[in-house]
C-alpha cells in the first residue's frame, strides 16, 4: 500500500476496503452492539446486525491429508431444526493477500438465503501454510477434501453443494467442480478457459500481467515446480513442461468431464480483460453442453463484481447468487430465473445489456475491410471494402521503443476507468509513423456496431530473424485525431530467416463496440507494447515492412452492422 492509502499493485485494496472488511470480522467474531455499531460509518450495521441474528460465523482451520492447514471461515444459519438440512456454497478465495476474507461483503446474501457458507484461502494464500500451486491437482485434490469436511458439519445437505470463485477462486472452482461431482452447480467472474492461451498469445508472451500476478503470489510461498514454470517463462522457454503445467490447470482441457455430468457452469469476463483469454473463455463456454451462461462486461479484470464482493450490487454476483439458488434451491437472489446464454454490455456503456442464447447468434457476420496504400498527399494507409489492395510496402521500424498506442496504461485500473465511462484517449495523430504503420478507413455515414471475433491478415517482412508486430483497432475522431482502443492482439515470427517475407493470419480479441456516426475505425501496427515481450531485440535498430502481395492481400475482418 502506498503512503496514501491507493493499492500498489492493480489487485490490492485501497486503506477504506481493508478497514471495512477489518471491522466486518470483528463485529462477526463479537457481535455486541459496540462492534457491530462500528459499521455504520460504512452503512453496514442494520445489514450485519441482520446476518448474526440470522446466522452464526466462526473461523476454521481445515487440515489437509498432508497436513497443510487452511485458514477458512464459516456461516451457519441459526433456525435450523435438528436433522434439517439446507444447501452449501464453497468459496475458495480470489489472489489477494488477506485470502476468504475478501468474501465478508456476500455473507448476509447467501445466510440471509438459506445457505451454509464455506470460503476458505487455498494451500499458501493469505494464512493458510503450504505451497502455492496456482490452481494444480494438489488445490483440486484440497477442494474434494474440503467438501468432506463441509459434508461432515451439521446443517449441510451433500446433494446441494455449489462453488462460487472470483478470479484465482473462479479457476479453482471450475477445475474442482471437473473432479468432483458432488459440485452440482459452479460459477466463476473473471475465470480463466486456457491458462497457456492467457500467458502466450499468438507466439507472444502476456510478461506484464504474469509478473503482476507473480508478485502477488510471493515467489518465496510458490511450489517448486512453480518456481521452475516462472523461470522458464521469464526466459521464454516455452516447452512441452511449460505447456503441460498449464493445461493441467485449464477449464477447457475437462469438457466432458463438464458435458457428461452436466455441470451447470456461469463464467464472467471483460471485454478488456488483460490477465485472462477471453477468446479462450467463450471457447470453453462453446463446449460446454450443460445449462451454461457467460456474461462479459465493459472493463477488466475483476472490475465487474468488486462492488458484488463488498456487498454492493453488481450483475456478476447477482447472477451468481441466481444461478445457485436455481441450481441448489436457496434464497440468496431476487427471486428470478438465471439468464442463460450470453449477456453482454458494450464499451464504455455499463448500463447496456444485450442477451443471446448462444455465440453464433450473438456475432456479427464478418465484414471485410482491405488495407490499401495512402491517397496522394496523405502519409496514412486506407481501410477500404470492394477489391483486394495489393502492391504496397509500409515500413516500421523496431527501436525497443513504444508508441501511444498500447493494450492499457495501467493493468485493470485502466479498465476501471472505462466502467465509469472514461475510456483512456489515444492521441494516434502523434503517432510516430515511423515507428508504427497505420489505416484509416473513411467516416462512417451511419452509426455501427462492432460484435463478435476479427481477424486480421499482413505479410510481414522483417530485417530479423524473429519479430513481434502489435495490431489495435481503434474508434477514431477525424476531428481532434484522438482514439479510444476498441481491441487488439500481437503476433511474433520465431525462426523466420531474416528478409524473408511470411504471409500471417491471426485472431484480435473479440469486442463488442458502439461507433458514432462519423468516426473511422482506425488500424494501428507497431513493434512494441509493454505489456507483451518482443523479438525483436537482435539489433538496437531494425525494420519490418508491412506488404500486400498480389494472391494474400492483407486485410482485417471486423463483425459490423448498422446500430439499430
Amino acid at each position: 500500500m502506498s503512503v496514501d492509502g491507493t493499492p500498489d499493485t492493480p489487485f490490492a485494496l485501497g486503506a477504506d476496503d481493508l478497514a471495512r472488511l477489518d471491522a466486518i470480522r470483528e463485529g462477526l467474531l463479537d457481535p455486541s452492539p459496540r462492534r457491530i455499531g462500528r459499521l455504520d460509518q460504512w452503512g453496514l450495521a442494520d445489514t450485519y446486525e441482520t446476518y448474526t441474528e440470522t446466522a452464526r460465523y466462526a473461523e476454521v482451520s481445515i487440515t489437509m491429508a498432508d497436513g497443510t492447514v487452511l485458514d477458512a471461515s464459516m456461516s451457519v444459519p441459526r433456525d435450523l431444526a435438528p436433522g434439517q438440512s439446507c444447501p452449501a456454497v464453497v468459496l475458495p478465495a480470489p489472489l489477494i493477500n488477506i485470502g476468504h476474507r475478501a468474501y465478508l461483503g456476500m455473507f448476509p446474501r447467501w445466510a440471509l438465503g438459506g445457505y451454509v457458507v464455506l470460503a476458505y484461502s487455498q494451500r499458501g494464500l493469505a494464512n493458510s501454510t503450504g505451497e502455492i500451486h496456482v490452481a494444480g491437482p494438489q488445490d483440486v485434490a484440497d477442494a474434494t477434501e474440503v467438501i468432506d469436511w463441509l459434508c461432515g458439519q451439521d446443517g449441510v445437505d451433500p446433494d446441494r453443494i455449489g462453488f462460487f470463485g472470483s478470479s484465482y477462486g473462479a479457476g479453482t472452482s471450475l477445475l474442482a467442480a471437473a473432479k468432483d461431482r458432488r459440485i452440482k452447480a459452479v460459477a466463476g467472474t473473471s475465470a480463466w478457459g486456457d491458462l497457456f492461451a492467457s500467458l502466450y498469445e499468438n507466439g507472444t508472451r502476456h510478461l506484464k500481467a504474469f509478473e503482476a500476478l507473480v508478485q502477488l503470489f510471493g515467489e518465496d510461498r510458490c511450489s517448486p515446480e512453480f518456481r521452475e514454470i516462472i523461470q522458464k517463462i521469464r526466459a521464454n522457454t516455452i516447452d512441452d513442461e511449460v505447456r503441460e503445467f498449464a493445461g493441467v490447470r485449464s477449464p477447457k482441457h475437462y469438457l466432458n468431464a463438464y458435458n457428461d455430468a452436466a455441470t451447470p457452469v456461469l463464467m464472467t469476463t471483460a471485454w478488456h480483460e488483460t490477465i485472462f483469454s477471453v477468446p479462450a473463455v467463450i471457447d470453453l463456454f462453446n463446449g460446454l453442453t450443460g445449462p451454461k451462461s457467460l456474461l462479459v462486461q465493459v472493463g477488466d479484470h475483476g472490475n465487474g463484481e468488486l462492488p458484488g464482493l463488498a456487498g454492493l450490487l453488481s450483475k456478476p454476483t447477482e447472477m451468481a447468487y441466481r444461478w445457485l439458488d436455481h441450481h441448489l434451491g436457496g434464497r440468496a437472489g431476487d427471486g428470478r430465473e438465471p439468464r442463460f446464454g450470453i449477456r453482454s454490455e458494450y464499451m464504455h456503456n455499463l448500463l447496456s445489456d444485450l442477451r443471446h442464447p448462444d455465440w453464433e447468434s450473438y456475432a456479427l457476420p464478418r465484414q471485410r475491410f482491405h488495407l490499401a496504400d495512402a491517397t496522394a498527399g496523405q502519409s496514412d494507409g486506407q481501410l477500404v471494402e470492394g477489391e483486394p489492395q495489393p502492391g504496397w510496402t509500409r515500413s516500421v521500424k523496431a527501436t525497443g521503443q513504444g508508441t501511444e498506442a498500447v493494450v492499457a496504461p495501467k493493468l485493470v485500473q485502466t479498465g476501471l476507468a472505462e466502467r465509469m465511462g472514461l475510456p483512456h484517449v489515444y492521441k494516434t495523430a502523434e503517432i510516430d509513423r515511423g515507428l508504427a504503420a497505420i489505416w484509416t478507413s473513411a467516416p462512417l455515414e451511419q452509426a455501427k456496431r462492432v460484435q463478435g471475433d476479427l481477424e486480421v491478415r499482413v505479410t510481414v517482412k522483417p530485417q530479423q530473424a524473429n519479430a513481434t508486430i502489435v495490431a489495435y483497432l481503434m474508434d477514431s475522431d477525424p476531428a481532434t485525431g484522438k482514439a479510444a482502443i476498441i481491441t487488439h492482439a500481437p503476433y511474433t515470427l520465431t525462426d523466420q530467416q531474416a528478409g524473408q517475407a511470411i504471409t500471417v493470419t491471426f485472431p484480435l480479441q473479440p469486442a463488442h463496440y458502439v461507433l458514432a456516426k462519423g468516426r473511422r475505425l482506425q488500424l494501428i501496427i507497431d513493434t512494441h507494447d509493454p505489456f507483451f515481450t518482443e523479438a525483436n531485440t537482435t539489433t538496437q535498430v531494425s525494420t519490418i515492412d508491412i506488404t500486400s502481395p498480389q494472391g494474400t492481400e492483407s486485410y482485417i475482418d471486423i463483425p459490423l452492422d448498422t446500430l439499430d
